[in-house]
Parts: C-alpha cells; sequence; structure tokens
C-alpha cells in the first residue's frame, strides 16, 4: 500500500531504493504517528471533515493500536512504505472508509514532520534524565574526594595541584551547558508544523492551534513553509546538543583512559567492570571508556554530516531528508547507552590516595611558593625569578600546603551552585506540560 498509489506498479529496484530503511525506522515513529493522527481527528471532526460517531470510532481504534505498542508487536508489513501508510491500511481493514478520512489536510510531509518532533521531545526528555542522574553522580563524587589531590596537567606535563573533586566537579558542570544546548533543541522541537500539508498548507478551514494545544507543543511553526523547512533544522539542532555532550563524555573518558594506565595509577575498577587480554595476563582494559570515548567522538560529527546532506536544498520536501532519521535515530541511541555506561562506571570508581607524595609531582607547589613570596611582600616577577633558581640549583623545598579559597577552587568548589544551576535549566524545560497533553489526548473520547 503506497498512499500515492495511482495505479500502476514502480520498478522493484526503484521502489527499494527509495523507500531505503524507512521500514525498519518508522516503527520507533509508531506512537507519535497515532499521537498526531488522534489529534488531527479530533480537529477534523470540529470542522466537520469527521462525523461525531466517525470521531469515536478512529479514536477508539487508534488507542486500541497505542496500547498494542508497548507488546512491541507494531510492524510495517512487506510491501507497506512507511508508518503513515501502515496506519492508514491498519484503520481501513477494521473501520473501512472511515480510515481513509485520517489523511484529509495532511501530507506525509507534515506527517512526518509531526511524528520526528514528538519523537525527539520525547527523546530529548528522556536524555535529560539520564544527563541528570550522571550529574548527579559526578556531585556526589566530588564531594566525596574533595579532600583528594592529584596533579593538574597543561600541556600533558604537570603544572599545578588539583583534586578529584576539582575533577569530577569540572565534568558535572560542563554537562549544565550541554544540558543549555539541549533546552535549545527542544524549543525549536516542541513547534508544531501540523497543517502545513505537502508545503504550502491546505484549501480546508484547518484549525492548527487546536491540534498544537492537544499535542502539548510550545507554538506552532506558523509560516507553513517554513515549517517544512524545519526539517535538518531540528535535526541539526539536535545534533549540536548530542555533539556537545558527545565532547564532554569523550574528554572524561579519555583522562579516565590515562588516569588507569600504569604511568599514572590515578584511578581504578572492579576486575568485572574491566576486560582482559588474550596473552597478558595482567591486563585490565578500560573497554567501556574506550567505547564511550570511540562512540562519542563519532556522535561530535553529527552536525557535519546533517548539513552535508541538507546544505543547498532550496525549500519545500526532498527526498534527501528521509536519510536524516538513518543518522539521527541510531545516534540518540549510542548517546542514551553512553550516559548509562559512564554512569555505571562511575558508581564503582576507585580513587588512589595520597597521589602528590611522589617526588615526581615536586615541582607541581612551584606556584603555591610564588603566591607565598608574593603574600610576604616580594614582587611577583622577582618572586617567579626566585623560585625558578630555586629550581634550577637544587634547592627547592616547597610546603605541600594548599590554601585555595576562591569560588571554584580545591578549597571552595561551590557545587552546591553548579547544582543550582543544572535544576534551573532541569525545570525550564517544563517537560511536564507535553506530558499531561499527550495524557488528556489518550483519554479523550
Amino acid at each position: 500500500m503506497k498512499l500515492w498509489d495511482k495505479g500502476y506498479k514502480i520498478n522493484k529496484l526503484i521502489e527499494q531504493f527509495t523507500i531505503g530503511k524507512d521500514a525498519e525506522l518508522d516503527v520507533l515513529l509508531a506512537e507519535a504517528e497515532v499521537l498526531g493522527t488522534l489529534a488531527h481527528i479530533h480537529m477534523l471532526e470540529s470542522i466537520g471533515l469527521v462525523e461525531k460517531h466517525e470521531l469515536g470510532l478512529l479514536v477508539k481504534e487508534l488507542k486500541n493500536i497505542y496500547k498494542s505498542l508497548d507488546k512491541s508487536n507494531f510492524i510495517i508489513e512487506d510491501g507497506i512504505e512507511d508508518v503513515h501508510s501502515q496506519m492508514e491500511l491498519l484503520l481501513t481493514r477494521k473501520l473501512g472508509d472511515i480510515g481513509k478520512k485520517v489523511h484529509s489536510g495532511r501530507s506525509r510531509n507534515d506527517q512526518v514532520l509531526v511524528d520526528i518532533k514528538l519523537y525527539f521531545r520525547k527523546q530529548i526528555s528522556e536524555i535529560a534524565d539520564l544527563v541528570k542522574i550522571l550529574f548527579q553522580t559526578l556531585q556526589f563524587l566530588s564531594e566525596k574526594y574533595k579532600e583528594y589531590l592529584l596533579p593538574g596537567y597543561t600541556h600533558l606535563q604537570v603544572a599545578t595541584p588539583s583534586s578529584f573533586g576539582l575533577w569530577f566537579g569540572a565534568y558535572a558542570e560542563s554537562l549544565v551547558d550541554d544540558m543549555i544546548q539541549l533546552q535549545a533543541a527542544y524549543k525549536i522541537t516542541n513547534q508544531n508544523p501540523l497543517g502545513s500539508a505537502a508545503v504550502s498548507g491546505s484549501s480546508f478551514p484547518l484549525n492548527r492551534m487546536m491540534t498544537t494545544k492537544l499535542l502539548g507543543f510550545d507554538d506552532l511553526n506558523y509560516n507553513v513553509v517554513y515549517a517544512h523547512m524545519s526539517r535538518g533544522k531540528t535535526e541539526k539542532a539536535l545534533a549540536f546538543a548530542l555533539s556537545s555532550f558527545g565532547a564532554t563524555l569523550s574528554k572524561m573518558a579519555m583522562d579516565i583512559c590515562l588516569f588507569m594506565s600504569q604511568n599514572f595509577g590515578f584511578v581504578n575498577f572492579p576486575d568485572e567492570l574491566t576486560t582482559g587480554s588474550s596473552i597478558m595476563p595482567h591486563k585490565k582494559n578500560p573497554d567501556v571508556f574506550e567505547l564511550i570515548r570511540g562512540k562519542c567522538s563519532r556522535i561530535q560529527a553529527l552536525p557535519n554530516e546533517i548539513s552535508m546532506v541538507t546544505s543547498n536544498l532550496p525549500s519545500g520536501y526532498h527526498r534527501d531528508f528521509q536519510l536524516l532519521k538513518e543518522i539521527m535515530f541510531p545516534a540518540i541511541d549510542e548517546m542514551k547507552n553512553c550516559l548509562v555506561m559512564a554512569n555505571i562506571m562511575l558508581m564503582n570508581i576507585r580513587v588512589k590516595e595520597n597521589i602528590l607524595n611522589d617526588d615526581k609531582y615536586l615541582y607541581l607547589f612551584s606556584v603555591e611558593e610564588v603566591n607565598n613570596e608574593v603574600l610576604n611582600g616580594m614582587p611577583f616577577r622577582d618572586a617567579y625569578k626566585k623560585v625558578a633558581d630555586d629550581i634550577k640549583n637544587g634547592k627547592f623545598n616547597p610546603s605541600k600546603q594548599i590554601h585555595h579559597t576562591h569560588e571554584g577552587s580545591i578549597g571552595n568548589l561551590c557545587n552546591k551552585e553548579i547544582a543550582d544551576k543544572m535544576m534551573n535549566v532541569y525545570n525550564s524545560f517544563h517537560f511536564e506540560v507535553a506530558e499531561e497533553a499527550i495524557e488528556k489526548l489518550l483519554t479523550k473520547s
């Protein structure tokens, strides 16, 4: 079944090539397709294109389909092009000609737009929840190990004293900025394109604000041509957010791979969370973090990949957009898996104590000595030269006491302030608005 079928057969190779992976990937859009159709038929009934008794039959059947999705038995049958065709087929099998009315005032173009936005909206909510959990773990570890010092590095050379409190806390605060990127993606996503039809709207007197409220969108994509221009732009906005999280997780994973090596020896993990070598009996490999690093590095390429697919396209719908599902859907799953695995690993991290007692870290305290001289009245440039001369002449014997008190330093991590920033961002998504609207739509008769 093809919604565009005009009575002639298409070449099989052409059909396979143009459908691509839609039959596989569109299963993920089935829930959104039901919700979008539910909102649409309520609107159609309000403008007289669906009778009241027809609405009742359609609503009942759509809710039955929605319930069946929980059992993971929704499939797109052989010969069916996409989720839109499959949904209409299910309705017409059950309800006959009444099922054919659901497409009035819609095109597959705005159907897939609204499906993707509803799907992304739910995925963003799930990602935000996973990020919040990882953030809380990092903050917990920052507080737990705030007294544990470790070397800070520049150019991969030992630089100044740092702490595990600072290190864990740094990645926690990085997630806050990543979450702001995700919030921007959510705001772009959470606008209703339904009713834009093929590209320029419909001659039916559609009530687009009604479907906007029924689906819990914040607002409309008002201009119907722009609604279609948002295809690709929405994906890119989410891709930038995923890329931002990818940068944070990839960098953290790289740190941990270094810190686990015998040359550093700062952290380790229980045996059951590492892997071994087929030839070297002593090996405990950080495979989880190596895979997080690799997967998240690949996720950082998402914005560029989407740009390459969509660049130089004129306004309107183009089949190129179909490829975005193949890029974005797996990437979303990868990001969620990386967030889950990073949290599992960090909850089991073991941190080494007294790292800075090793003489190889003696020069970490050079800046502390310079600052001590300055506090005792010596000009900074003179103090710098004095300590440099002491190091050169083998006379450097620093105090290893750390007195950092300013905001965000070793002795004043500001974890509460960072937590407040995170919660302000998280709460400002207002996921509950969309959730309540969908719950109400599913109970509406």
